[in-house]
C-alpha cells in the first residue's frame, strides 16, 4: 500500500514495484490525486481488515499528522500488515534541517525538488507553495529524528526496526518479524534503500 500516495505512484521504489510479485494500492485523503482508496492513514483499521498487506510505503506523510496521531497510526500499520511484511516510512529529518538552518539560514535553498526549491521553512512547516494554493493539509504538524521515529516504531510493536538519515530525510524500515529480513533488505537495496548494515 502506498499510504498517502499523492498524485503519483511510488517512483522511489520503482524497481521493487516492477516485479510481478508486487501490486500497488494507492490511498490518500485527497480525491484530486485519484487514489484507489480515499481515506486517512489514521483510519486504516476501519478501511482494511487485519493482515491485508505485504508492505506499506509511506513517504513524507507522517509529519502531516498531529504528534498524538503518530503512534496509533503506526499501530495500525502493524495490524494491517501480514506476517513477514514490512513498512518503509520516510519523513523530514529535523536534525539535519536544523544543522542546515544554523549554517545557511531559514530561507536558504536546501535542495530543488519537482515542486521547486525546498528551504528549511518548507521542511519544518510544510511546502509553502502547496499550502498557499489552498492545500492546507500539506502543513506539517509534528517532526521526527531518527531516534524519535525508530522508538515510536518499536513501541508500536515492530520487533525489527532499522533507521538511517540522509539528504534531510529519516528513512525507517519496520519489519514484522526476523524471517525473510535479508530478502526484504536486498530488494529494498536495489531501490536505493540499503539498511543491511544498520540493524537496531
Amino acid at each position: 500500500m502506498n499510504a498517502g500516495c499523492g498524485p503519483t505512484a511510488a517512483k522511489r521504489i520503482a524497481p521493487l514495484l516492477a516485479s510481478q510479485a508486487w501490486e500497488e494500492l494507492r490511498l490518500d485523503v485527497d480525491t484530486d490525486v485519484n487514489p484507489d482508496v480515499v481515506g486517512s492513514v489514521t483510519e486504516l483499521t476501519s478501511i482494511f481488515p487485519p493482515s491485508s498487506f505485504d508492505a506499506i510505503w509511506c513517504s513524507h506523510v507522517m509529519e502531516h499528522l498531529y504528534a498524538h496521531e503518530v503512534y496509533p497510526t503506526l499501530l495500525q500499520f502493524r495490524q494491517i500488515l501480514k506476517p513477514g511484511g514490512f513498512a518503509l516510512v520516510l519523513c523530514p529529518d529535523l536534525e539535519s534541517v536544523a544543522e542546515h538552518l544554523l549554517k545557511h539560514g531559514l530561507a536558504s535553498v536546501a535542495y530543488v525538488s519537482s515542486a521547486g526549491p525546498i528551504r528549511p521553512l518548507d521542511m519544518i512547516y510544510g511546502h509553502s507553495g502547496a499550502i498557499q494554493e489552498g492545500r492546507t493539509y500539506m502543513a506539517h504538524r509534528t517532526g521526527f529524528t531518527t531516534e524519535r521515529l525508530g522508538n515510536l516504531m518499536l513501541e508500536a510493536g515492530f520487533p525489527v526496526v532499522n533507521v538511517r538519515s540522509e539528504n534531510f530525510e529519516v528513512c525507517a524500515l519496520a519489519l514484522m518479524d526476523q524471517d525473510g529480513t535479508d530478502e526484504i533488505q536486498d530488494e529494498l537495496a536495489a531501490s536505493g534503500f540499503d539498511f543491511r548494515e544498520e540493524v537496531s
